[in-house]
This record gives C-alpha cells, structure tokens and sequence, in this order.
C-alpha cells in the first residue's frame, strides 16, 4: 500500500500562471525575431551573422530559414551570392527589400 500525501506540494504552491506585467517584452526579442529583422534589412545578412546573433550553429540557420521563415511564416526569402558570402533577405510580392520604403 502507499500513503498519499496530505496538503498542498511546496513544489505546486511557488509556481504561478499568472500572465507577464503588462508592458513585458515577452517573446517580442525572440531569437525568431531577432532574425527576421535582420532579414528584413534592405542589405540583407549572412548565416554567419544570424550566427553570432543567436548563438545556433550553420545548419540549424539553414533548417530555420527553410523550415520557419520560408514554410511556417511563409515569407519569400531570397538569396544572392557575389564576390563575397551569401546575403540572405525577405523581399515583398513587389520583389523590393521588404525594409525599403515604398516610393508613392
């Protein structure tokens, strides 16, 4: 036979599910989206920078790029390669740098 406990757990009574204090970040500084800012400079950015600013090694930028920001998001990623390292940038369905500003 086993006993049952008694009373409430110390472990159940510290965690609350309260929601933030209004005027958190939150997940508004995500890695995600910390990404997709940088994407979304008209200038672009190359793995090895999404690098340094998530901490996530070649092949896991590479899987988010296809697997969230193309697939989940479903953004229109586009990628250019000259003389240098490949620039990775989100463009609008006008084909423009989706940063840029519109010209009216």
């Amino acid at each position: 036979m086993s006993k049952q406990k008694s009373g409430p757990s110390p472990r159940g009574s510290s965690r609350s599910k309260s929601k933030p204090a209004k005027g958190s970040r939150g997940r508004a500084y995500s890695k995600q989206m910390r990404v997709v800012g940088l994407l979304n400079r008209p200038g672009g950015v190359t793995i090895a920078a999404i690098m340094r600013c998530t901490g996530w090694q070649q092949h896991s930028v590479r899987g988010f790029l296809a697997g969230v920001v193309r697939r989940k998001l479903g953004l229109k990623l586009t990628s250019d390669k000259s003389d240098g390292p490949r620039v990775y940038r989100i463009v609008s369905s006008t084909g423009k740098a989706a940063a840029e500003p519109s010209a009216s």
